[in-house]
């Protein structure tokens, strides 16, 4: 690591804190090209915690190999004190239940109505509710990201902020425990790139949500981040609070706050 402070320097309350996920010297490559040399980094329970990066700097390979996505080369995942890489697939399954995924596309099915768009997931993981608890779960959700009056769309008839909208439902109604965003404000109008960093911090706070949020969108970040961390050369470079970035005579560090 680079510049970097010991978790306990950066937040001294954190030794009283749940930690969600722990991720210790981390290696992925792709042939030859190393993305992830010697990460780690640690997300408390209840926390935003802000990842930024340059394209290429391994932001969307790191969620991807918490998930499972991608099997890491060394180095250990720990999700709620399980290893990841030593899971069998039943219980990675049983893992991923736990996690909210944003794609940055969205990733709506196109032939589905907004409404079969969420009944999908709360079907196949919430299988002991009934079809009223089902409707009130999608009514919830769907008033939680102000999308109410769009049940009966199809995606193709919804602006792309309305998609990021409810990709977002169809994430959170399943209550998941951890979320993690890819770009959340990628492609979005900065009008609908504040609402998208806006309703980021609704679900941490009625869903209880500790979040993991991938972004080069400064704007997001300094809504979002309770913590930030900046990768580099495949590992942190820097991490800490908002105000810990702001004023940095670092050029990379400066690259992002200007």
């Amino acid at each position: 690591m680079k510049d970097t402070e010991t978790l306990s320097e950066l937040m001294p309350e954190a030794a009283n804190k749940e930690i969600v996920i722990e991720i210790n010297n981390l290696k992925k490559s792709f042939g030859t090209q190393q993305v992830l040399t010697d990460l780690s980094l640690q997300l408390n329970n209840g926390e935003n915690l802000v990842i930024l990066g340059k394209s290429g700097s391994g932001k969307s390979v790191l969620i991807k190999c918490i998930v499972g996505l991608l099997r890491s080369d060394g180095g250990t995942i720990n999700v709620f004190d399980k290893e990841v890489n030593k899971l069998e697939n039943k219980e990675l399954g049983e893992l991923r239940q736990k996690i909210g995924f944003l794609f940055q596309s969205g990733a709506l099915y196109d032939s589905m109505t907004v409404k079969q768009n969420l009944e999908f997931p709360l079907r196949r993981i919430r299988r002991n509710l009934n079809e009223k608890e089902i409707a009130e779960k999608i009514n919830e959700v769907l008033e939680n990201v102000g999308l109410a009056d769009a049940l009966n769309k199809m995606p193709s008839q919804l602006s792309g902020g309305m998609r990021k909208r409810i990709s977002l439902a169809r994430t959170i109604v399943v209550d998941p425990l951890i979320m993690l965003y890819d770009e959340p404000t990628t492609g979005l109008d900065p009008v609908t790139s504040d609402e998208i960093s806006e309703l980021i911090n609704d679900v941490q706070k009625k869903y209880k949500t500790s979040s993991i949020i991938i972004t080069h969108d400064i704007k997001c970040a300094r809504a979002t981040a309770n913590r930030l961390i900046m990768l580099a050369d495949g590992g942190v470079y820097k991490e800490g609070k908002l105000k810990d970035f702001e004023h940095l005579d670092d050029p990379l560090v400066k690259a992002f706050f200007k």
